[in-house]
């Protein structure tokens, strides 16, 4: 029997207690993945591709479908009840609920389109989000509600925008993927209990970089090119998507450890990628699959964020090559 997306949340109530309102808000944010996934798909089509000229508040510019995907999850989400209140990590502030709408007890965090650069190349790009409680007495708008560590999620899970559209989703009980058809327009159980390899002899880099690395990273991946006459005796795969989405599920599928570490371009910035909309996210999915996740130094879910739009290192994946990878921080650290 082909299982859908409102028929695992269900059976999520049943087996474990799973709110109804935030199996609601879940399929809210699948209707609103679905309908991104039709714009992407539509492409020049659609008149969609390109840049705007405007930029988002880490000054980056803005392509089209980042303003139409955030738009989407924003109308999608603003009045069904579920939200105290969501934040976007292309807009400045939280969002509050409009008063005409009841609000509930989440606070939804998103990446409304990730991988930016790959959208007018036709290469896979993504939606990440994460669910929150919202702390009682929450005002509509305030940010402070929304500096939790990442182990308080509730919910996380990122959609794929490739030759199929792909929802991957966590609950706390093991990762689930779900593969959309197109012809019911229903997003089916494709894949239960996701596990990522404890070993792995793939890694995810921007190798460009390789100048501004802190030597922790610079020993690892020469250690990794090394290959077999090297001291991790065995040969390395380099793959590099630049869509964290993408780098993530090929992760998810067969393995494979992702970096974004600390550079030297803007040593004041603890790293790229944002804590609260990419990071914590992907962290406790790839927990949930039996992976790892840390800045180097520290579990990335333990992290206490200061600021909504807080960057942050991401090492992530199989277990054994994250912890040998933070194992090296620490080796340097100690001197």
């Amino acid at each position: 029997m082909r299982i859908s997306l409102t028929h695992y949340l269900i059976r999520c109530e049943r087996q474990h207690g799973t709110d109804a309102n935030l199996r609601l808000l879940i399929e809210t944010v699948a209707r609103a993945v679905k309908t991104i996934g039709h714009a992407v798909g539509k492409g020049a089509l659609g008149g969609v591709l390109g840049s705007l000229s405007t930029t988002n508040v880490q000054g980056e510019t803005q392509k089209k479908l980042d303003v139409i995907a955030n738009e989407i999850l924003v109308e999608a989400n603003e009045w069904g009840g579920h939200l105290a209140a969501m934040a976007s990590e292309e807009m400045d502030t939280p969002v509050g609920i409009p008063v005409a709408y009841p609000r509930g007890h989440y606070l939804l965090l998103f990446d409304p389109l990730d991988g930016s650069s790959n959208i007018d190349v036709n290469v896979s790009i993504g939606t990440i989000f994460s669910v929150l409680p919202a702390p009682a007495g929450t005002s509509e708008d305030e940010e402070a509600a929304f500096l939790q560590p990442g182990r308080n999620q509730v919910c996380a899970g990122y959609a794929v925008y490739g030759p199929q559209t792909v929802l991957v989703l966590t609950l706390g009980h093991g990762v689930v993927a779900f593969t959309l058809d197109r012809d019911t327009g229903s997003f089916v159980l494709t894949q239960e209990n996701l596990q990522i390899s404890a070993d792995t002899r793939e890694f995810a880099i921007n190798m460009s970089n390789r100048r501004h690395w802190a030597a922790p990273v610079v020993r690892y991946i020469d250690e990794c090119l090394a290959g077999k006459t090297g001291p991790r005796g065995k040969d390395f795969n380099m793959r590099w998507i630049a869509s964290m989405v993408a780098d993530v599920h090929r992760i998810m599928q067969r393995g494979g450890i992702f970096m974004y570490p600390w550079d030297q371009r803007e040593p004041d910035k603890p790293g790229k990628l944002r804590l609260m909309y990419e990071a914590n996210p992907m962290a406790l999915l790839v927990e949930q699959a039996g992976g790892a996740a840390t800045d180097g130094r520290q579990r990335i879910l333990d992290i206490q964020p200061t600021r909504l739009h807080q960057r942050v290192s991401v090492i992530l994946g199989s277990r054994n090559e994250v912890e040998y990878v933070t194992g090296l921080h620490a080796a340097a650290a100690a001197g």
